[in-house]
Protein backbone atom coordinates (compact mmCIF):
# COMPACT_ATOMS: atom_id res chain seq x y z
CA UNK A 1 0.00 0.00 0.00
CA UNK A 2 2.83 2.76 0.97
CA UNK A 3 4.46 1.59 -2.52
CA UNK A 4 1.13 2.48 -4.27
CA UNK A 5 0.82 6.01 -2.49
CA UNK A 6 4.72 6.85 -3.34
CA UNK A 7 4.27 6.31 -6.90
CA UNK A 8 1.36 8.03 -6.69
CA UNK A 9 2.72 11.03 -5.36
CA UNK A 10 5.89 10.84 -7.21
CA UNK A 11 3.71 10.77 -10.52
CA UNK A 12 1.58 13.99 -8.80
CA UNK A 13 4.41 15.62 -8.22
CA UNK A 14 6.62 15.24 -11.73
CA UNK A 15 2.90 15.99 -13.52
CA UNK A 16 3.00 18.94 -12.03
CA UNK A 17 -0.16 18.25 -9.61
CA UNK A 18 0.94 19.38 -6.10
CA UNK A 19 -0.15 17.19 -3.25
CA UNK A 20 -1.59 20.34 -1.62
CA UNK A 21 -3.97 20.23 -4.92
CA UNK A 22 -4.63 16.90 -4.43
CA UNK A 23 -5.79 16.93 -1.02
CA UNK A 24 -8.09 19.69 -0.54
CA UNK A 25 -5.98 22.94 -0.28
CA UNK A 26 -7.40 25.95 -1.75
CA UNK A 27 -7.96 26.17 -5.55
CA UNK A 28 -5.13 28.53 -7.86
CA UNK A 29 -6.94 31.63 -7.93
CA UNK A 30 -7.94 32.45 -11.70
CA UNK A 31 -5.98 34.28 -13.97
CA UNK A 32 -8.00 37.64 -14.38
CA UNK A 33 -6.41 39.98 -17.49
CA UNK A 34 -7.22 43.91 -17.41
CA UNK A 35 -6.73 46.00 -20.54
CA UNK A 36 -5.33 49.34 -20.42
CA UNK A 37 -7.73 52.14 -21.34
CA UNK A 38 -8.04 52.83 -24.92
CA UNK A 39 -7.36 56.63 -25.67
CA UNK A 40 -8.77 58.55 -28.71
CA UNK A 41 -6.68 60.82 -30.71
CA UNK A 42 -7.45 63.64 -28.28
CA UNK A 43 -6.65 62.07 -25.00
CA UNK A 44 -3.55 61.05 -26.59
CA UNK A 45 -2.55 64.22 -28.81
CA UNK A 46 -4.23 66.96 -27.46
CA UNK A 47 -2.32 69.85 -25.35
CA UNK A 48 -5.70 70.41 -23.96
CA UNK A 49 -7.65 68.43 -20.93
CA UNK A 50 -10.57 66.64 -22.44
CA UNK A 51 -13.98 67.94 -21.65
CA UNK A 52 -14.79 64.79 -20.14
CA UNK A 53 -12.11 64.74 -17.78
CA UNK A 54 -11.64 68.42 -16.90
CA UNK A 55 -14.46 67.81 -13.90
CA UNK A 56 -11.96 65.43 -12.16
CA UNK A 57 -9.01 67.35 -12.99
CA UNK A 58 -10.50 70.22 -11.62
CA UNK A 59 -11.12 68.35 -7.80
CA UNK A 60 -7.96 67.17 -8.23
CA UNK A 61 -6.04 70.82 -8.63
CA UNK A 62 -8.27 72.18 -6.00
CA UNK A 63 -7.02 68.92 -3.66
CA UNK A 64 -3.85 70.20 -4.81
CA UNK A 65 -4.16 73.99 -4.03
CA UNK A 66 -6.02 73.43 -0.65
CA UNK A 67 -2.93 70.70 0.67
CA UNK A 68 -0.06 72.62 -0.11
CA UNK A 69 -1.80 75.91 1.16
CA UNK A 70 -2.84 73.84 4.27
CA UNK A 71 0.76 73.00 4.85
CA UNK A 72 2.14 76.35 4.40
CA UNK A 73 0.11 77.56 7.11
CA UNK A 74 0.68 74.61 9.20
CA UNK A 75 4.67 75.63 9.03
CA UNK A 76 3.47 79.21 10.51
CA UNK A 77 1.20 77.79 13.45
CA UNK A 78 -2.08 78.32 11.21
CA UNK A 79 -1.88 81.79 11.03
CA UNK A 80 -3.24 83.59 7.63
CA UNK A 81 -0.44 83.38 5.07
CA UNK A 82 0.98 87.21 3.51
CA UNK A 83 0.25 87.95 -0.06
CA UNK A 84 3.80 86.91 -1.19
CA UNK A 85 3.49 83.99 0.71
CA UNK A 86 0.46 82.29 -0.62
CA UNK A 87 1.32 83.07 -4.34
CA UNK A 88 4.19 81.59 -3.97
CA UNK A 89 2.18 78.62 -2.41
CA UNK A 90 -0.20 78.60 -5.44
CA UNK A 91 2.74 78.94 -7.79
CA UNK A 92 4.59 75.98 -6.54
CA UNK A 93 1.13 74.09 -6.56
CA UNK A 94 0.72 74.55 -10.50
CA UNK A 95 4.29 73.93 -11.49
CA UNK A 96 4.54 70.53 -9.39
CA UNK A 97 5.03 67.41 -11.11
CA UNK A 98 1.87 65.77 -11.22
CA UNK A 99 3.10 62.50 -12.26
CA UNK A 100 0.61 61.02 -9.65
CA UNK A 101 -2.39 61.26 -11.66
CA UNK A 102 -3.36 59.21 -14.68
CA UNK A 103 -6.42 57.89 -16.37
CA UNK A 104 -8.17 54.73 -15.41
CA UNK A 105 -11.41 53.42 -17.39
CA UNK A 106 -13.99 52.38 -14.69
CA UNK A 107 -17.48 50.71 -15.98
CA UNK A 108 -16.73 51.83 -19.60
CA UNK A 109 -15.77 55.52 -18.78
CA UNK A 110 -12.48 56.87 -18.66
CA UNK A 111 -11.77 59.11 -15.43
CA UNK A 112 -9.09 60.63 -13.66
CA UNK A 113 -7.37 59.02 -11.13
CA UNK A 114 -4.64 60.30 -8.35
CA UNK A 115 -4.77 61.80 -4.66
CA UNK A 116 -7.71 63.37 -3.91
CA UNK A 117 -10.31 61.84 -6.33
CA UNK A 118 -12.79 59.41 -4.87
CA UNK A 119 -13.20 56.98 -7.66
CA UNK A 120 -10.50 54.81 -8.30
CA UNK A 121 -10.40 51.07 -8.56
CA UNK A 122 -7.43 49.54 -7.30
CA UNK A 123 -7.81 46.18 -9.91
CA UNK A 124 -7.68 48.24 -12.83
CA UNK A 125 -4.88 49.93 -15.27
CA UNK A 126 -4.44 53.38 -15.01
CA UNK A 127 -2.15 55.13 -17.91
CA UNK A 128 0.34 57.78 -16.51
CA UNK A 129 2.70 60.82 -17.50
CA UNK A 130 2.64 61.08 -20.75
CA UNK A 131 0.61 64.80 -21.61
CA UNK A 132 -1.36 64.21 -18.20
CA UNK A 133 0.86 66.30 -15.92
CA UNK A 134 1.66 69.21 -18.72
CA UNK A 135 -2.20 69.67 -18.80
CA UNK A 136 -2.96 69.29 -15.24
CA UNK A 137 -0.32 72.18 -14.56
CA UNK A 138 -1.95 74.43 -17.30
CA UNK A 139 -5.47 74.02 -16.59
CA UNK A 140 -4.29 75.19 -12.55
CA UNK A 141 -1.65 78.19 -14.10
CA UNK A 142 -5.53 79.32 -16.14
CA UNK A 143 -7.11 78.83 -12.67
CA UNK A 144 -5.34 81.29 -10.69
CA UNK A 145 -5.10 83.63 -13.64
CA UNK A 146 -8.61 83.60 -13.83
CA UNK A 147 -9.79 83.82 -10.47
CA UNK A 148 -7.31 85.55 -9.03
CA UNK A 149 -4.62 84.51 -5.81
CA UNK A 150 -6.48 86.28 -3.38
CA UNK A 151 -9.94 84.57 -4.41
CA UNK A 152 -8.20 81.57 -4.65
CA UNK A 153 -6.74 81.89 -0.94
CA UNK A 154 -9.89 83.52 0.53
CA UNK A 155 -12.02 80.34 -1.07
CA UNK A 156 -9.22 77.77 0.58
CA UNK A 157 -9.84 79.91 3.86
CA UNK A 158 -13.29 79.42 3.95
CA UNK A 159 -12.65 75.55 3.42
CA UNK A 160 -12.15 72.92 0.68
CA UNK A 161 -15.95 72.83 -0.05
CA UNK A 162 -15.93 76.44 -0.49
CA UNK A 163 -12.23 76.37 -2.80
CA UNK A 164 -14.08 73.38 -4.89
CA UNK A 165 -16.85 75.62 -5.45
CA UNK A 166 -14.97 78.41 -6.51
CA UNK A 167 -12.99 76.38 -8.94
CA UNK A 168 -14.77 73.45 -10.30
CA UNK A 169 -18.70 74.57 -9.82
CA UNK A 170 -20.85 77.45 -11.18
CA UNK A 171 -21.45 78.66 -14.23
CA UNK A 172 -18.36 78.60 -15.90
CA UNK A 173 -17.09 75.88 -13.54
CA UNK A 174 -15.74 72.44 -15.38
CA UNK A 175 -18.06 70.63 -13.39
CA UNK A 176 -21.15 73.17 -13.89
CA UNK A 177 -24.56 70.74 -14.37
CA UNK A 178 -24.34 69.76 -18.14
CA UNK A 179 -20.65 69.32 -18.68
CA UNK A 180 -19.93 66.62 -15.69
CA UNK A 181 -22.16 63.95 -16.83
CA UNK A 182 -19.76 61.99 -18.11
CA UNK A 183 -17.84 61.72 -21.39
CA UNK A 184 -18.56 64.52 -23.80
CA UNK A 185 -20.54 63.53 -27.18
CA UNK A 186 -17.94 62.70 -30.21
CA UNK A 187 -17.02 66.24 -31.69
CA UNK A 188 -16.50 66.63 -35.53
CA UNK A 189 -11.88 66.63 -35.72
CA UNK A 190 -10.89 69.88 -35.59
CA UNK A 191 -7.45 70.62 -36.58
CA UNK A 192 -6.58 72.12 -33.01
CA UNK A 193 -2.63 71.05 -33.20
Amino acid sequence: MWSVLAVWLALSLLAGTGAEEMCGGPPAAPARSIPAPQLSPEERLSPHMPESLRCDACHAIAFQIEEQLRRAEGKVGRKVLSESDYVEVLERSCSQGWESYGVQELDGEKRLAGPGLPRQEPMSVMVMGGPWPGRLSKMCHSYVGERGEAQIYGAHRRGPAALRELLCHGEKGACASGKAGGPAPPKAMQNEL
